[in-house]
């Protein structure tokens, strides 16, 4: 009979516990096995009737006088990290801390020092291509980290090169994938009739490296041929540059002349976006490099959702988004309108043979991003890394 692990107590920080649009750290966190005793250290917490978690430590909870001198610290830069980690820490011992998303790797580094536990960061994608590029000053902090961290887990292949082009050692990264809760993504693989129209999804939070504006743009060609149904969920935060995206997606929509044909839901949560889902045809989403370097850095995973739902996915070759899906789908190249409408095309013109891709993509989804399957490699990662 095979031994029981002992149990590893792992304090998992992120900032703010959870912006609805990033359910994939919620399911990387829940699915951990038992044996991986998950603690979860933030600042400020939000949406917590979606998200609920038992571990969950959180700076807003603390007194008025705690919260403040807390944040006054690190406004003065007398430290870089939150005082609630080294004080839990103290307290529960954990083996490992892991950081998500490397500004707050970075940030957390002397504390993890005295500590004496183990130091593991994950990047997510504006961490690695944004924040070096709109502020130098990153990539030599960026090499600090990769000093002293003990590894640095990516998405993909695509990432794990661009963290290593940041100074990083190749031994220090290893990929990790995202992973979604199939059990809650029944397969039901969509068809299309010819005469009827086609039922196409974006969904995003408005940002250029979306490619929301070009996205309009194909479907505003395609159509000339065929009628289109499009909803798209998702809106601006209160960052001027996502404004400006706002703005230029709603001037797109008119410029096509899809506005009388377009359902504008604003954010929605998790459960709403699924069941829209599958009342859709086809999920877009043509992700680019922004102007100001920002990128996915790995893939949305949402790709991965709507996928193994059975729905087609139209996509371009930004980043890890190849890896996501079987070799071999058409994907158009970023920014690559015709590209994309040659996509659709090709979808409208063999709706009767989409069944075995469908059914490949779902497989591959299962292979590869099974958030369960998921949660034991990141339990094998962290016992590796003791």
């Amino acid at each position: 009979m095979k031994p029981a692990h002992d149990t590893v107590t792992v304090l998992h920080y992120t900032s703010l516990w959870l912006p609805r649009t990033e359910i994939w750290l919620y399911h990387q966190v829940l699915h951990l096995p038992a044996d991986i005793d998950s603690q979860v250290v933030c600042e400020a917490t939000t949406n917590l009737d979606q998200f609920p978690f038992p571990n969950l430590h959180s700076l807003s909870h603390a007194s008025w006088i705690e919260s403040n001198w807390d944040k006054g610290l690190r406004k003065l830069r007398v430290r870089n990290h939150l005082g609630l980690l080294v004080r839990l820490s103290r307290k529960l011992k954990p083996q490992i801390v892991h950081s998500h998303f490397g500004n707050v790797g970075w940030a957390n580094q002397n504390a993890v020092r005295k500590l004496g536990a183990r130091h593991i960061t994950t990047f997510y994608g504006l961490d690695v291509n944004h924040l070096p590029a709109v502020d130098p000053r990153w990539r030599m902090r960026y090499r600090d980290l990769f000093a002293e961290v003990d590894c640095i887990l990516c998405e993909g292949p695509h990432m794990a090169g661009c963290i290593t082009a940041l100074g990083c050692p190749e031994d220090k990264v290893r990929v990790h994938h995202l992973g979604v809760r199939l059990d809650d993504i029944p397969y039901c693989p969509r068809n299309w009739q010819p005469g009827t129209p086609l039922r196409v999804l974006i969904a995003g939070t408005f940002r250029e490296k979306k490619g929301i504006p070009l996205a309009l743009a194909a479907l505003g060609r395609v159509r000339r041929e065929f009628p289109i149904e499009l909803t798209i969920i998702g809106d601006a935060t209160s960052e001027p540059r996502s404004q400006a995206e706002k703005r230029r997606i709603l001037s797109a929509l008119d410029a096509e002349g899809l506005r009388p044909h377009t359902r504008l839901l604003g954010f929605r949560t998790h459960g709403e976006l699924m069941q829209e889902a599958y009342d859709h045809q086809v999920f877009l989403s043509p992700s680019i490099t922004a102007r100001d370097g920002d990128t996915e850095g790995g893939a949305p995973v949402t790709i991965l959702e709507m996928a193994a739902s059975g729905m087609p996915v139209v996509s371009t070759r930004h980043c890890d988004i190849p890896q996501v899906l079987p070799p071999g789908t058409p994907l158009a190249d970023e920014g690559d309108v015709p590209g994309l409408v040659q996509r659709l095309y090709g979808l409208v013109e063999n709706a009767g043979r989409w069944g075995r891709q469908l059914s490949a993509t779902r497989d591959h989804v299962e292979q590869n991003f099974n958030a369960a399957t998921q949660g034991k490699r990141l339990a094998e990662i962290y016992r590796e890394c003791l």
